[in-house]
C-alpha cells in the first residue's frame, strides 16, 4: 500500500508546469471559450447565493441534458473531482477496483489515494484499444467492486459503444460490482453522440463528465455525476468534506453555458474540424509513427516506431517550441500523446514543427 502522504500526480504535475508551449500540442480540450461569448453581464451575477445541496437551476438543466431525475444529479468542480467522488461513494478503503491500462494516470492515482487495491485490463494497441470483454472478466475477482472505464478512451480517443458497455455492466453484476464511466471526451461527439451509459442500468453505472474538454468551459469548472438516488445522497455528503458548498457565479455562469451550449458546441465542432484535417494530413503522411485512428477525439496516441519518446519530446521543446506528451504518463513509453484543440494556425503549424522534429530524430 502506497503511503498517502507521498501520493502526487506527475501528469498534473507536468500539465500545469511543463506542458506549455508556443505551439502547444499537449493540451486535450478544445481551447478556452470566451465570456464575451455568453450573454452574460458582471451584474448578472452574484457573490453568494442559494446553494446547499446543488444550485437547483443548474441540477436541472444537468439533468435536463443527460435526460435524468433531479435526484441522480450529483455537481462537482469538474471532471477530476467528480471522479473522485464517485470512487469514494462506491467503496471502501482496501477494496478492489479494476480500472484500464493504459489509462489516465489521475484516476490511477486518486485510486490508490483513496486505499483501494488497484488491478488492471489492458486496452491494446495491437486491438484498436478497445475492450476486450474476456479481459475484463479474467481480471475480475469477487473482491472487485468497482470497474473504472473512461469513454471516449484517454489517451487514445477510442469509443467504446453502448452494446460492450452492456455486457461490462453484466460482468460487473456477477461479482457485485459497479462500472465508473468518465463520459467527459464523449461530448466531443456533440449532437450525434450515443446516449450516456447511465441509462442502461443506473444500478450499476455512474458516470462522470464536465463541460470542460468538449466546450472550452474548464474554467466554470462545470461537472456532474450521474448515480441512482441512494448512491448520489451519499455523494453529495462525501463532498461536504472537500468543498462545503461550490462558488455561486460559477454554478450561475454554468446554468448561462447550458443555455446557450449549442452556440458554443458550433463553435468547438467547427474548430476541431478544421484541426482533425491538417492532424490527418500529418498522419497520413508519416510512416515512423503507428497510431490507431478514432473518429471524434481531441487526442491521438501514436506509437514512435524508432528512437525515443524523451528525445523527440526534448528535442521539440529545445528546438522547435512544441510541445506533446510523453506516453509514460500512461504506462506506454514508446507512444506520445496529441491533441488538437487548439488554435487552428497554432495547431498546424505544431503538426509542421513536430514533422521537422520526427524528421530529424
Amino acid at each position: 500500500m502506497i503511503e498517502r502522504s507521498t501520493i502526487r500526480s506527475p501528469y498534473m504535475e507536468f500539465a500545469k508546469l511543463r506542458s506549455a508551449a508556443k505551439y502547444n500540442l499537449a493540451t486535450s480540450g478544445i481551447m478556452g471559450y470566451p465570456m464575451s461569448g455568453l450573454p452574460v453581464r458582471i451584474e448578472d451575477l452574484e457573490i453568494n447565493g442559494p446553494d446547499f445541496y446543488g444550485y437547483a437551476p443548474l441540477i436541472e438543466r444537468i439533468a435536463k441534458k443527460n435526460d435524468v431525475d433531479t435526484d441522480c444529479v450529483v455537481y462537482a468542480l469538474g471532471t477530476s473531482l467528480a471522479n473522485n467522488l464517485a470512487i469514494a461513494g462506491c467503496t471502501e478503503p482496501g477494496d478492489e477496483v479494476l480500472t484500464e491500462t493504459p489509462g489516465y494516470e489521475l484516476i490511477d492515482t486518486t485510486l490508490k489515494f483513496l486505499g483501494l487495491e488497484v488491478r488492471y485490463y489492458q486496452r491494446r494497441f495491437e486491438k484498436g484499444y478497445r475492450i476486450e470483454l474476456d479481459e475484463i472478466e479474467r481480471n475480475l475477482t469477487p473482491r472487485t467492486r468497482l470497474i473504472v472505464i473512461t469513454n471516449l478512451h484517454n489517451p487514445s480517443g477510442v469509443l467504446t459503444d453502448n452494446e460492450t458497455l452492456r455486457r461490462v455492466g453484466e460482468l460487473a453484476r456477477r461479482v457485485g460490482a459497479r462500472v465508473l464511466v468518465d463520459e467527459v471526451y464523449l461530448e466531443l461527439i456533440f449532437d450525434a453522440k450515443p446516449r450516456s451509459s447511465f441509462h442502461l442500468d443506473p444500478k450499476t453505472f455512474v458516470v462522470t463528465n464536465s463541460l470542460t474538454k468538449a466546450y472550452g468551459l474548464s474554467g466554470i469548472r462545470c461537472g456532474w455525476i450521474l448515480a441512482e438516488p441512494g448512491l448520489a445522497q451519499r455523494i453529495w455528503r462525501i463532498k461536504d468534506l472537500y468543498d462545503g458548498i461550490s462558488p455561486y457565479p460559477t454554478e450561475q455562469l454554468g446554468v448561462i453555458a447550458l443555455d446557450n451550449l449549442s452556440r458554443v458546441a458550433d463553435r468547438a465542432r467547427t474548430l476541431l474540424q478544421t484541426n482533425r484535417g491538417a492532424l490527418d494530413d500529418f498522419l497520413d503522411a508519416r510512416l515512423d509513427i503507428a497510431w490507431v485512428p478514432n473518429q471524434y477525439a481531441t487526442i491521438v496516441f501514436p506509437r514512435l516506431r524508432e528512437g525515443t519518446v524523451e528525445r523527440l519530446a526534448d528535442l521539440l521543446r529545445e528546438k522547435y517550441e512544441t510541445s506533446i506528451v510523453p506516453g509514460s504518463y500512461f504506462g506506454q513509453p514508446q507512444h506520445f500523446r496529441i491533441g488538437v484543440g487548439g488554435d487552428p494556425d497554432m495547431t498546424r503549424e505544431g503538426l509542421r514543427r513536430l514533422a521537422l522534429a520526427l524528421d530529424e530524430l
